[in-house]
């Protein structure tokens, strides 16, 4: 996405004491991200209580062309819930986006989840992994909005890698190769960078009154690194059986 929005310098924002329209943007946009978490966290775990192994294995299926149907699927949702979020003339129907992406996850993160919860020795595994992803999350923001720096110049360099991944993807479903722990931690470090990116994009570019958007782009990458960080733990867990 380009961002061509009127740039505020750090030192402007909230000047003397008044709490300025980007501080409350920002605000905003971190209290609904928060939200956005508790809402997967919690549809998650009813999913994990509520749906057996076979069922998603029938909803999932075992054919790789199953799996690139379904991802076809996941980014037709993520495209409406963005275009919602952030285009949405009403309040309601950026809300609506951004539950709909929050519903999508959930439902694409359920077979790792359940294996990771049902068949890995490690009982704490979810657990650990959203504390790395969030420990990650915050260490990442701070920098951020510590150093004042723009991190949307590492625009490019996150197209790239972002394109070498998806084919790194589609050659694995295709092909029927497995992308194992070198790919997972390469994502890790493909999404460090997505979060400076995004947060400098929250601090000086977006519009003031799209915090339901922003919070949506900034769940993806949250949700998208715990993702690999699960993988890596089940991989490591695997690794020492």
């Amino acid at each position: 996405m380009n961002y061509e929005y009127e740039r505020q310098s750090p030192m402007e924002i909230g000047s003397s004491g008044v709490e300025s329209a980007r501080v409350s943007f920002i605000k905003r946009t971190y209290a609904h991200l928060a939200g956005a978490v508790l809402a997967f966290a919690a549809l998650e775990t009813l999913l994990l209580k509520s749906v057996s192994s076979e069922q998603i294995m029938s909803i999932f299926g075992r054919s790789p062309w199953g799996v690139l149907f379904l991802m076809l699927a996941f980014w037709g949702a993520s495209w409406m819930a963005n275009r919602l979020a952030y285009f949405g003339a009403s309040p309601a129907a950026q809300y609506l986006g951004l539950g709909i992406y929050i519903v999508v996850e959930a439902v694409i993160f359920l077979p790792l989840l359940h294996y990771a919860a049902f068949y890995v020795k490690d009982p704490n595994l979810i657990m650990s992994a959203g504390i790395m992803t969030l420990g990650a999350f915050a260490g990442l923001t701070l920098t951020a909005f510590l150093t004042n720096k723009d991190y949307t110049t590492l625009g490019p360099i996150l197209s790239v890698g972002s394109l070498i991944a998806f084919g790194f993807i589609i050659c694995s479903i295709l092909f029927g190769f497995s992308l194992g722990l070198v790919f997972s931690f390469a994502m890790v470090v493909l999404l460090c960078g997505y979060m400076l990116y995004e947060t400098s994009a929250v601090m000086y570019y977006w519009p003031t009154d799209k915090h339901v958007a922003a919070a949506l782009m900034l769940f993806s990458s949250v949700a998208t690194m715990f993702y690999y960080i699960v993988r890596i733990l089940i991989q490591l867990n695997s690794s020492r059986d």
